[in-house]
């Protein structure tokens, strides 16, 4: 059971949903066997009844199969089994066929006839449900549930099946295939949008990288464009000058010397800028985002009266955990803590959901911010604590900035 769990918490959200309605249109196949089985086996005697299980077996493996198909050809894993529709069909029209010829030619009872007519019902319903995941169009749906129920009341007339019991067929077929169909029809309609929305999550998380590379690029453009136009200009006056042997050309390229020292101190000052995030922001910000992405998010504490370099550290680490709980596993709650205790700012981040594939000890994100935290003598701790819990906690001194040591 261990196993099995961490096999299912290990999976994505539309990997679950996935599993889920592949495991539900499988079970169709067992209900198909179990539901008309027995009775029919019981009704009409085991030679011919053991023959009629048989084709119920047979149909409920081709519906299983078509199921499996027809689902990889909605993801786009594999081209549309027009063929196995089809076979599934033929399948199905010559299990009916079989199952009024016997309720009209075999064995003679009410629970012969009884257990015939539920094999005739069971197989058009299921048929017509398990093409419908096959087919986009919903005419090509309607089309399918209304030619097996007309069916169901034409094969009838060439058997002497009376009317009123043809019309009943009819309405049973279309009102039972119907719900079916309109079942396969959602839970394509489901499973398509939940993956388009994991897909949504990504990109608004891969926009939100590139914008704030634009944003660092447009902050170095500024500051760098207009400097080394005039650095070029200069210098090139200065050459002009050199050239004639005017003295001037010394003060024009003391003049560059200082229009460069000034350049690098400003990409210094746009860098520091870059890096140095605000605690305070940043936990509203994952806060935000975690609740957008449909994540419960508390956090606790306040980052003010934190020292800069601390508040830099510490956001930093709110930054990438946050991305870490978006990117990988499927949590459900996110709590996000920061504390004073014994001269020590203690940042805890902890979330449900985590999936094997979570950037744990090794990862690079992870890495990274236990260099940050290094140069400020600070420490980095991740892990699950418990079966689908990750925790990462992060630990920096206050240096003696004189902050009050208590839990904010």
């Amino acid at each position: 059971m261990p196993k099995a769990g961490g096999w299912w918490r290990r999976k994505s959200t539309p990997e679950k949903v996935e599993t889920y309605t592949r495991g539900s249109f499988h079970s169709f196949a067992v209900i198909e066997v179990l539901a008309v089985g027995p009775a029919i086996t019981g009704a009409v005697g085991s030679t011919l009844g053991g023959w009629l299980l048989l084709m119920v077996c047979a149909h409920a493996a081709l519906c299983a199969l078509t199921v499996s198909r027809a689902l990889d050809w909605v993801r786009g894993r594999r081209e549309q089994p027009l063929r196995l529709l089809w076979t599934l069909g033929a399948v199905t029209a010559a299990v009916a066929v079989t199952a009024l010829v016997v309720s009209e030619y075999g064995p003679r009872g009410d629970d012969v006839d009884s257990a015939a007519g539920g094999l005739f019902g069971v197989v058009l319903v299921y048929g017509a449900g398990i093409i419908a995941l096959g087919i986009r169009s919903r005419r090509r749906v309607y089309a399918t549930v209304g030619g097996f129920a007309a069916g169901a009341g034409l094969v009838g007339f060439p058997l002497g099946v009376p009317a009123p019991a043809a019309l009943l067929s009819v309405l049973a077929v279309l009102a039972g295939g119907g719900f079916m169909a309109f079942s396969a029809v959602f839970s394509v309609w489901l499973l398509n949008a939940v993956y388009e929305l994991d897909e949504a999550r990504e990109t608004r998380t891969r926009l939100a990288v590139a914008e704030e590379r634009l944003r660092f690029g447009r902050d170095l453009h500024d500051v760098m464009g207009r400097n080394l136009a005039v650095i070029a200009l200069k210098s090139e006056l200065a050459v002009q000058l050199a050239r004639r042997g005017r003295p001037e050309a010394v003060e024009q390229m003391i003049e560059v010397q200082r229009i460069a020292q000034e350049s690098q101190r400003e990409v210094r000052e746009v860098v520091r800028g870059y890096r140095e995030a605000d605690l305070g922001v940043e936990l509203a910000g994952a806060q935000g985002v975690l609740t957008a992405a449909g994540i419960e998010c508390e956090v606790t504490g306040e980052a003010a009266g934190l020292p800069a370099e601390v508040q830099s550290a510490l956001a930093w680490v709110v930054r990438e955990a946050t991305t870490n709980v978006l990117r990988h596993g499927d949590a459900g709650r996110c709590a996000v803590g920061v504390r004073v205790s014994e001269g020590r700012v203690v940042l805890t981040v902890q979330n449900d959901g985590a999936a094997e594939a979570a950037d744990g000890g090794g990862g690079s994100g992870l890495a990274g911010l236990r260099e940050r935290l290094a140069a400020v003598d600070g420490t980095l701790a991740a892990g699950r604590v418990e079966e689908g819990m990750f925790r990462l906690v992060a630990e920096v001194p206050l240096a003696g900035a004189g902050v009050r040591e208590a839990a904010v």
